[in-house]
């Protein structure tokens, strides 16, 4: 069998969801060649579009595909969320399979925040991130401000209806990050199906970077939070037909 030269399928979002498991899951499968590292970030580096006629030389060389690995696949969950990733998938691929993964965007926003200040990456309390961070877009380079986006990547409808402008909606998957957590083996046969490959085999349940917090979200964190997202969660229940009251509870 000739080795595929195209990368078919991408796990692009959301950050904080879940993805480094899912990404463990997909590499037991032995259809899929996945790169030696998960988040490649090639459609989101602006740079690697800054000439014509794109170069995916380096974005081909991640991948080393083995006897019967038909397809190749990355996790990155940023694409979902940068601007211009979409259309340069597009672009690469038209026939590209997207897999989504969403968290409660609340949650996500204060794991987010968690691993900021762990890494020393923010000085700043949550409340106090979040009051900042609109400035801080508005200001920074993306490149920078993608670091203190920790509401903003939680506007998930924008971002999937940005999605949908160019690829159909069949091309596309979505999970809640509840039901990779509580029931991978249902969340891992539909991604089966929908790459068209055999079902996987019995797979250990995987938790991957969660992250031990420095502090957990306050009453009055939460209630803000809700406050903000409280609209975005009720669109997104309309848009995927979703019951997603636990989120705000």
């Amino acid at each position: 069998m000739t080795p595929p030269r195209q990368v078919s399928f991408i796990v692009a979002g959301a950050q904080k969801s879940g993805t480094s498991a899912l990404d463990h899951y997909l590499r037991e499968h032995p259809e899929l060649c996945l790169p030696r590292r998960k988040e490649l970030h090639f459609f989101d580096t602006d740079r690697n579009f800054a000439a014509e006629p794109v170069d995916y030389a380096a974005y081909h060389a991640a991948f080393a595909p083995g006897p019967g690995q038909r397809l190749l696949g990355e996790v990155t969950p940023a694409y979902l969320y940068w601007p211009t990733a979409a259309q340069r998938i597009a672009r690469y691929n038209p026939a590209m399979r997207l897999i989504m993964v969403l968290r409660s965007p609340i949650t996500r926003a204060f794991s987010h925040w968690n691993m900021s200040r762990q890494k020393r990456r923010e000085h700043l309390a949550f409340l106090q991130a979040l009051a900042a961070e609109p400035e801080r877009v508005r200001t920074l380079p993306l490149e920078q401000a993608k670091r203190f986006t920790y509401a903003d990547r939680g506007f998930y409808t924008q971002q999937l209806k940005r999605l949908w402008r160019h690829f159909p909606q069949e091309q596309t998957i979505v999970f809640k990050s509840e039901e990779l957590l509580a029931a991978s083996a249902a969340v891992l046969a539909r991604i089966a199906d929908f790459l068209d490959i055999a079902r996987f085999p019995p797979i250990a349940d995987k938790t991957v970077h969660a992250r031990e917090y420095d502090t957990t979200m306050t009453a009055e964190e939460k209630r803000y939070l809700i406050g903000v997202f409280e609209p975005e969660v009720r669109e997104l229940e309309r848009l995927l037909r979703w019951d997603c009251s636990a989120w705000l509870a």
